[in-house]
């Protein structure tokens, strides 16, 4: 197996003030193109600890992976690590440099100084573009292993993998066929209640059962091999069964994508009116361009949930949609969701039944069961629901 490796680069992701969402993204490129990433470390900004990890990591990685240190700044260190560790000099890339005049000066800006350094690169390495910023990348041998340095910002990092890292491996190495990875999304039940379900399943060999909780989300996945296709999706049809209830959707598009691709093939559009989920729901939804017709958010004000559902269904004939979705208040623990659509308007009250969740946890969990409530009513199921650690008080239909 191709033992490859990423080592994320820079103080501010060795001591957590950042999130490494380019680990995360790389592992899942990898595991579908049949390379699961074997590890992953973390290096500050220190010559000494860069240059020592990476002759490391040369004598046991067949790829290692270099994210960040890339940039301007006198702590971006990565370029003259690697130099360091391979013991030659850095290099101007002259035509990178003239690139990089050209992108400053079509913006009207004069290039820093201290930009030049992106232009520099070990004397043994190859450049790789960047299309979409300054820094450009670059790959080298060290000892067994093929070390790829790339930039940090998101975009850059994930189009010079996709433009420049993937081909070359698949250049290099016979990849074997990427292994079979099924997943669903549930909503409404705890993990331990979910395996405890799933556990008695007779799993063929190879195949792993495992599970990611995001809350208020939970994912299941089923991975094995794909000579294992043909077992995996007989298992996977009582997995289906089994958490038919509470699943949300199926691999990996997202739930608001999902209502988007439904209210848009039945040409619904949906308004909103939130208060206790101020905006949140607004911005799931419109990030996935589902079809809005209006949102508004208003002051938290207590109401009776007959109260809410009409006014629900005034949102709809104001704005001539044929769905509303609403939220209202939190008034001790308890909050009212209500959907409007062309057949009837449906309400529901609900109150957490402990308080170790923060208001942002709560907020997220109310937003999920609003639009849980849309795609119930567009799957023809009952629109009310239970939701684990949530009880519903009181429901409306009228």
């Amino acid at each position: 197996m191709i033992r490859v490796e990423m080592l994320s680069t820079g103080d501010e992701v060795l001591h957590g003030q950042i999130v490494d969402t380019n680990a995360a993204w790389l592992a899942d490129v990898l595991f579908q193109q049949g390379l699961p990433m074997t590890s992953r470390s973390t290096v500050g900004d220190a010559m000494d600890s860069l240059v020592e990890t990476l002759l490391a990591r040369s004598h046991e990685a067949d790829v290692l992976i270099v994210n960040g240190g890339l940039g301007p700044t006198s702590d971006d260190l990565s370029a003259q690590a690697a130099a360091k560790a391979c013991g030659v000099e850095l290099k101007m890339q002259q035509e990178w440099l003239e690139n990089m005049e050209a992108w400053f000066a079509s913006r009207g800006r004069i290039m820093a100084p201290s930009n030049r350094k992106q232009a520099e690169i070990p004397a043994n390495a190859e450049m790789l573009d960047n299309p979409v910023g300054t820094a450009c990348g670059f790959a080298l041998q060290l000892n067994r292993c093929w070390m790829f340095f790339t930039p940090g910002v998101p975009s850059e990092f994930k189009t010079m993998v996709e433009q420049q890292i993937i081909p070359r491996l698949k250049s290099k190495f016979e990849l074997p066929e990427p292994p079979l990875c099924l997943r669903l999304t549930t909503f409404g039940r705890g993990e331990s209640d979910l395996a405890a379900e799933l556990e008695p399943l007779a799993l063929p060999e190879g195949v792993v059962m495992g599970y990611r909780s995001s809350m208020p989300i939970i994912e299941i996945k089923l991975t094995g091999p794909a000579s294992q296709r043909i077992a995996m999706e007989q298992v996977w049809q009582q997995v289906r069964l089994q958490l038919a209830e509470c699943t949300i959707f199926e691999g990996t598009e997202g739930f608001p994508a999902l209502l988007a691709r439904e209210l848009k093939d039945r040409d619904l559009q949906l308004a909103i009116s939130e208060q206790f989920t101020a905006g949140l729901l607004n911005w799931q939804l419109a990030s996935a361009e589902v079809p809005l017709s209006a949102a508004e958010v208003l002051p938290q004000q207590a109401e009776t949930l007959e109260d809410q559902v009409t006014r629900t269904a005034s949102v709809a004939a104001r704005q001539q949609t044929p769905l509303a979705l609403s939220v209202g208040a939190l008034d001790e623990g308890e909050v009212a969701i209500a959907l409007h659509t062309p057949e009837a308007t449906w309400g529901q009250r609900v109150k957490f039944t402990h308080g170790r969740h923060n208001q942002e946890t709560r907020q997220k969990v109310v937003a999920m069961m609003a639009m849980n409530m849309l795609r119930r009513w567009l799957h023809g199921s009952e629109v009310s629901t239970g939701h684990g650690w949530i009880d519903i008080l009181e429901t409306v239909k009228r």
